[in-house]
């Protein structure tokens, strides 16, 4: 069972062609993330991940990990800080702050730092999220 204060962590990062078949499955083909000279002429001077593929860490996160299998994703609030780039390390970091144990949900603040250097927040929010047995 977690339990409120509970904390979990999970590192990952992303390809060009990961981001290239996110822009597939989506219909999202701006250049922005797809071409590297368009990107250059922008401030980001790089092409940059989608945000919402960023924020999909959470759904495996949950959907796999913590609370794990069985989870069903409720809800998600969203604020983008900073751009996300590709193969460049983040870690994902969740913190159950809230939990209904007669609804069996929990409310989990997360957020996504850059691992590396001085660890920025690229992306936070807040999730609601159910499980039977482990909430």
């Amino acid at each position: 069972m977690i339990q409120e204060g509970d904390i979990f962590s999970h590192e990952f990062s992303f390809s060009q062609e990961q981001v290239r078949a996110f822009a597939e499955v989506t219909g999202d083909s701006n250049p922005i993330h797809l071409d590297a000279e368009y990107a250059s002429q922008t401030p980001f001077k790089q092409p940059i991940i989608h945000g919402m593929l960023g924020a999909a860490v959470f759904s495996k996160v949950f959907g796999t990990l913590f609370p794990g299998e069985g989870t069903v994703y409720l809800g998600q609030t969203l604020q983008f800080k900073r751009p996300m780039y590709v193969d460049t390390p983040y870690v994902s970091s969740f913190q159950v702050t809230e939990i209904d144990r007669k609804k069996h949900q929990a409310k989990v603040r997360v957020e996504i730092k850059n691992a590396e250097g001085r660890a920025k927040v690229v992306l936070d929010g807040e999730a609601l999220v159910m499980h039977a047995e482990k909430i």
